[in-house]
């Protein structure tokens, strides 16, 4: 009896402590419970300029066909909302080479874009993109590990991705490889295929929008006096009211959700109404660009 005795103190520090421990588990649980998950997507641009190129203008050659990039990524920001419905946003990476690493103006230009995170890998003598493999890795690796993403949305097709993928599985994060519809057979690589937690296709009539032949341009800014932004803005507001009046107010509901983003169809509708009024190019003028949507959605949140 008293041997119990002696270990009934031991024992009751013993169960305190389990408390405490038990008590600190449940706060960390509830706190997790109410951080937000967050994703982010990774667009390997030497893939998306390629595939897009060969799907809608029949060829890989960049020098053949424009894309327009801030188009396009508003629309993969659009497809990622509804796919994470529950997740926000933590921004777009977007890989591309250069020669020495230097900007190109339209790398640039998305490079200012909100959102967007610009790494450039090197070009070799025969425009081949050299380092980006390593870019994307790095920084999935790295997002992953420091819990910043729980879900990564993947555009690319190399098979030199597969580490990357496997690295931020590693620490948790889920990947989901997305693709763009093929002409013919397959331009994702078998072993990427097999890695990925989802996988899932953008076909035609998503990425058609964006990608136009240079032979076919519609206007050249060259003899044109570049607008202003107040002049845009007041454009994107007269695009704005003439959408609300054909829309009505249960579109603009279903809308404003979705602010500062459009969805891509819309925001495609936009560029090319805005460009005729103004006749002149606003592809690959992000400042325009955003004054355009800037306008646009200033008369709409009015009107509500």
């Amino acid at each position: 009896m008293a041997a119990m005795n002696d270990d009934t103190p031991a024992q009751a520090d013993l169960a305190t402590r389990i408390d405490v421990t038990n008590d600190l588990l449940r706060r960390m649980l509830a706190e997790v419970a109410k951080t937000p998950s967050t994703h982010a997507i990774f667009v390997d641009a030497g893939y998306l300029y390629a595939a897009a190129g060969r799907l809608v203008a029949g060829t890989e050659d960049r020098r053949a066909f424009d894309l327009d990039a801030e188009g396009i990524i508003d629309a993969l920001i659009d497809k990622a909302r509804t796919i994470f419905a529950d997740s926000r946003l933590l921004r777009v990476y977007w890989y591309d080479g250069a020669r020495r690493r230097i900007h190109t103006t339209e790398q640039q230009s998305i490079a200012e874009l909100p959102d967007v995170k610009v790494r450039l890998g090197n070009l070799n003598a025969n425009n081949q993109q050299k380092g980006v493999d390593s870019l994307i890795r790095s920084d999935l690796e790295s997002l992953a590990r420091h819990r910043a993403i729980s879900d990564a949305a993947l555009l690319g097709g190399d098979e030199d991705l597969v580490s990357a993928v496997e690295a931020a599985q590693g620490y948790g994060a889920r990947v989901h490889l997305w693709g763009i519809e093929a002409p013919e057979g397959r331009n994702q690589a078998e072993p990427l295929l097999w890695e990925v937690d989802s996988q899932r296709t953008l076909d035609l009539e998503f990425v058609k929008p964006y990608v136009s032949r240079r032979t076919t341009a519609s206007y050249e800014n060259a003899d044109q006096p570049r607008p202003g932004r107040d002049q845009v803005r007041f454009v994107g507001a007269q695009i704005a009211a003439h959408w609300l009046g054909e829309r009505g107010t249960e579109a603009l509901v279903q809308l404003l959700p979705g602010y500062p983003y459009l969805p891509g169809s819309d925001d495609q509708k936009l560029l090319v109404e805005a460009e005729e009024m103004l006749q002149y190019s606003l592809r690959g003028q992000a400042d325009l660009r955003r004054a355009l949507r800037d306008g646009f959605w200033s008369h709409l949140q009015a009107q509500y």
